[in-house]
């Protein structure tokens, strides 16, 4: 499990060091990242489809990637997941491209989407970037 964890400080510390508005979706119970975003002042919020889901300290909201409300993410400078489905990849793209923001992926496992996007290594945790916002 502390594997894990290192991963999650590893994510939490690259957003945390080059973005100042992101949103974490599928938080579920793994809220590492999100506290080391939001303890630099760079999270805007975590969303999960299950409602209920809560981590003291964190805004966490229900919302259904499938059908996002656009307006929880709007002025985000960055959507990301840790460990999402791979069925969730395409519907977080378009999400992206919506609100044109990057878009960060950490893939359990071999689970990769398409061509695997841009491929951003922290040291102990290679993320895929599947998209860029708008310079």
């Amino acid at each position: 499990m502390s594997l894990y964890k290192h991963i999650e400080r590893s994510i939490g510390e690259y957003i945390a060091a080059r973005y100042r508005r992101a949103v974490e979706v599928g938080i579920g119970n793994n809220p590492g990242a999100a506290r080391l975003i939001d303890a630099a002042g760079a999270l805007m919020l975590c969303t999960d489809i299950r409602p209920g889901i809560r981590h003291d300290g964190l805004v966490v909201l229900a919302d259904d990637i499938f059908e996002p409300e656009i307006r929880l993410y709007e002025g985000a400078d960055l959507v990301y997941a840790v460990r999402p489905g791979v069925e969730m990849v395409p519907p977080l793209i378009a999400l992206a491209d919506r609100i044109d923001s990057d878009l960060l992926v950490y893939h359990l496992g071999c689970e990769i989407y398409g061509d695997g996007g841009e491929i951003v290594d922290t040291g102990p945790a290679i993320l895929h970037c599947y998209r860029r916002r708008n310079p």
